[in-house]
């Protein structure tokens, strides 16, 4: 019979700590579920180290072990080296998602927590998150709680993603919450995709653009331009050719000031936006952009509804939901909406009023907000408001790819054209001149 000790939850959602004893971790599981509780981690109490063997015992054994060739390598010597924390990058949201939706299916389908992190741990690929498993794995054996030990990695789990398995934890619904947050995780990573997936060929047409433009101001002209001056004789060029040349000789004496302009220019925003006033003011040229800020707005409205609707369906109280959510946002403008939000609600208001007065959230937004609130289905209707705003990503994702298109091709074809007319205008003179000549 070995010993075993046991987390488990009651009917009411209490958390009861205790020892049973059992042949194996299965009849340990079942004596804890006989008491009427659910077991959410159980780990075997290893027994005390034997107590070492007499000296003369231990020279009897150590001489009667067989010797080693000197020049032979100890093949039980296992080096293990580890990166330091700010080394590491962070994990795959992937790679989270995955764990997190297996973890759900494993716990709902009466497998005990720890008996399922040992198992996703086995056949998981990614070394941080195998570290992470197995510290996670340790702590629950010495006793602490699920949510407790996700708080040692928060470079892996977030704070939503800790409160949201604290409060199923609470509520003896952990399976319920691993769902939720799976759910969560894989709409937020669409909606992301998405918004990358558009704006891949604005950016690759960009590029191209300006690769073709430097290569024609740097490569081409200047062979043209001595074209010119042999044939014309130094006479006068069109105008429009006059203005392409001087265009090629700046960018052929300014290059390094051109390139160095531009990363001062990279620099300079990185330190602003590093600056709390700074980064506030990009946020809102972000949300008031010509053509993305639309974009911008909705996957705000969307990312906020869904994770506060997430975390108020899941058991956590909303004041505390307003804070991980503000912290999560990634928009100060929407953050310090939602602060505004959380002062109000902590006074006994509603959040209807300070949400009005973003323009974040549009008049819909606040009214479907009202009903919720009125209606004690608040955290439904935020779910609804996300679901409808991720047709409108989707919806603003092809709108900004349809019109971000024909815009840089015009554009570049207009560079090209002018660059093109312009070195042939002289041609025709040329031409025209020889051909008078040879008459």
């Amino acid at each position: 019979m070995a010993t075993f000790q046991y987390i488990a939850k009651d009917a009411a959602g209490n958390e009861t700590r205790g020892q049973v004893e059992a042949g194996d971790r299965n009849s340990a599981i079942a004596a804890v579920r006989a008491q009427g509780l659910f077991p959410t981690a159980l780990g075997e109490v290893k027994s005390a180290p034997a107590a070492p063997a007499p000296a003369g015992k231990a020279k009897a054994k150590k001489a009667a072990a067989p010797a080693k060739k000197s020049g032979a390598l100890n093949k039980d010597i296992k080096i293990d080296i580890k990166l330091p924390s700010w080394m590491r990058g962070k994990v795959n949201t992937k790679v989270l998602t995955q764990f997190t939706r297996q973890l759900a299916t494993l716990v709902n389908a009466g497998l005990p927590l720890m008996r399922g992190i040992e198992v996703l741990k086995r056949q998981m690929k990614d070394p941080q998150m195998v570290e992470a498993l197995g510290g996670i794995a340790d702590n629950i054996a010495s006793g602490g709680t699920f949510s407790e030990a996700l708080t040692q990695y928060p470079k892996i789990f977030d704070k939503l993603y800790v409160n949201m398995v604290k409060a199923g934890e609470a509520g003896g619904v952990l399976e319920v919450v691993l769902g939720r947050l799976a759910e969560f995780a894989e709409k937020s990573e669409k909606i992301k995709n998405k918004v990358k997936g558009a704006m891949i060929y604005p950016i690759v047409v960009l590029f191209a653009a300006v690769g073709i433009t430097g290569f024609l101001l740097v490569a081409v002209i200047p062979k043209f331009k001595q074209v010119f001056n042999d044939m014309l004789g130094g006479a006068a060029l069109p105008p429009i050719t006059e203005a392409v040349m001087q265009a090629s000789e700046f960018v052929q004496h300014n290059g390094l000031l051109i390139v160095s302009i531009v990363a001062a220019l990279v620099v300079i925003k990185k330190i602003i936006g590093h600056t709390e006033a700074g980064a506030y003011f990009f946020d809102v040229c972000s949300l008031k952009a010509p053509v993305t800020g639309t974009l911008v707005q909705r996957t705000a409205v969307s990312r906020v509804t869904r994770t506060l609707g997430t975390l108020l369906s899941s058991g956590v109280p909303i004041l505390q939901s307003l804070v991980i959510v503000r912290d999560t946002t990634g928009n100060r403008v929407v953050s310090k909406a939602l602060q505004e939000v959380h002062d109000a609600v902590k006074e006994g208001e509603g959040m209807t009023q300070p949400l009005s007065q973003c323009p974040v959230f549009p008049p819909m937004v606040v009214s479907m907000v009202e009903v919720g609130e009125e209606t004690g289905a608040l955290a439904d209707m935020l779910t609804r408001i996300a679901n409808t705003y991720d047709d409108e990503v989707d919806n603003a994702v092809a709108g900004m790819t349809a019109a971000i298109e024909p815009a840089l091709i015009i554009v570049l074809a207009v560079v090209v054209g002018t660059i093109v007319i312009a070195m042939f205008l002289p041609m025709i003179k040329i031409i025209s001149s020889v051909s008078g000549g040879a008459a």
